[in-house]
């Protein structure tokens, strides 16, 4: 017996043919798509201004795959890690970050990943599957409910920096993040989101032609090939000459923030020599460097730099009139940093 369709995974205009076929009237796509989206309606008998009919054949034809909360972690910084169970049951992890006048949401795009990054406990668990569009857009409806029952405050920003590459799940994210932002569904700004990728130049460049409103940040961590491709296999076929052109093209063409996030790491890509390799990238695109502390992850040999070598960085920075911050860890003590989201407990 062949799985049904989730019902999530239709447009409007599929919605609307199928319904034509079913003789019912058109009309009701927009309906289902408000219960679906607006009112994150997990089942068809939610959708009570449907007629008990239609109702059936949707529950018949079609499933919803919501996700569910399977374990919660709360930390002493008062940051919030949730592990989440799919459907089918991989196990993806999303973060809560409160800070004064704001809390931001670190989301997932895939049940692990692809990429090899030697620093992330991430990349060791390696890829399960891409995740839905819905499923994505799970996740931060739940964390938007997170927000205010723990915080009493509403989610203020969106960063993908969670598990996963999202721009090798690129048309579900998009996806997720046209539901996010539409007053039919979260309405939450695109300004207020920040997609984190490990580097695909091509890819950057479709985020330019498809004139995305969101903002683009680029996980550098370092500031030549040799050392980039030490720690970051995908700088083999992404090299940093093709980021920056990818970059420039995608400034030029949305006229979005770009950041980029450099984690330092001792003795490895914290020198005098690695400071003013990155300025000179820097000079090139309008840019904000995030300077991210290094958060052990077991197995891993590399130690964050210490308060000195990164004060020196940042100073050298900051003389080239390169707008850098120090980006301070939190959750470290349930793994729910950079870097830690690996399912664990």
């Amino acid at each position: 017996m062949n799985a049904k369709a989730d019902l999530r995974e239709l447009s409007v205009d599929e919605l609307e043919t199928y319904l034509l076929e079913k003789d019912e009237k058109p009309f009701r796509a927009k309906q289902i798509q408000e219960w679906l989206w607006k009112k994150s309606a997990h089942s068809v008998e939610e959708m009570t201004n449907l007629s008990l009919p239609l109702r059936k054949m949707l529950a018949e034809d079609f499933e919803i795959h919501p996700i569910q909360e399977d374990f919660i972690q709360k930390s002493n910084d008062g940051t919030i890690k949730i592990r989440y169970k799919l459907f089918d049951g991989n196990l993806i992890e999303s973060v809560l970050i409160p800070a004064p006048g704001r809390v931001t949401a670190c989301v997932s795009s895939q049940a692990g990943c692809s990429l090899d990054c030697k620093f992330c406990a991430t990349g060791f668990l390696k890829l399960k599957r891409n995740l839905s569009a819905g499923e994505i857009y799970d996740q931060v409806a739940m964390l938007v409910e997170q927000s205010q029952k723990d915080y009493k405050m509403p989610l203020t920003n969106i960063v993908f920096m969670g598990m996963g590459e999202p721009l090798l799940n690129y048309k579900n994210v998009l996806s997720a993040i046209e539901k996010i932002t539409s007053p039919n569904g979260l309405n939450i700004s695109s300004k207020r989101i920040t997609v984190s990728t490990s580097g695909i130049s091509k890819m950057i460049k479709k985020l330019a032609d498809d004139e995305v409103k969101f903002n683009l940040a680029l996980s550098l961590h370092a500031s030549d090939n040799q050392k980039r491709s030490r720690i970051m296999s995908i700088n083999d076929s992404n090299p940093i000459e093709s980021l920056m052109e990818a970059l420039i093209y995608f400034q030029q063409k949305t006229n979005n923030k770009v950041t980029f996030e450099y984690i330092l790491l001792d003795g490895f890509n914290d020198t005098r020599e690695d400071a003013l390799n990155l300025a000179k990238l820097c000079a090139k695109v309008d840019v904000l460097v995030n300077v991210i502390e290094y958060n052990p992850v077991e197995g891993v040999p590399y130690r964050k730099s210490s308060e000195k070598n990164r004060d020196a960085f940042v100073a050298l920075l900051e003389q080239k009139k390169i707008t850098a911050r120090v980006r301070y860890s939190r959750g470290k003590d349930i793994d729910a940093a950079c870097g830690q989201l690996a399912n664990k407990q």
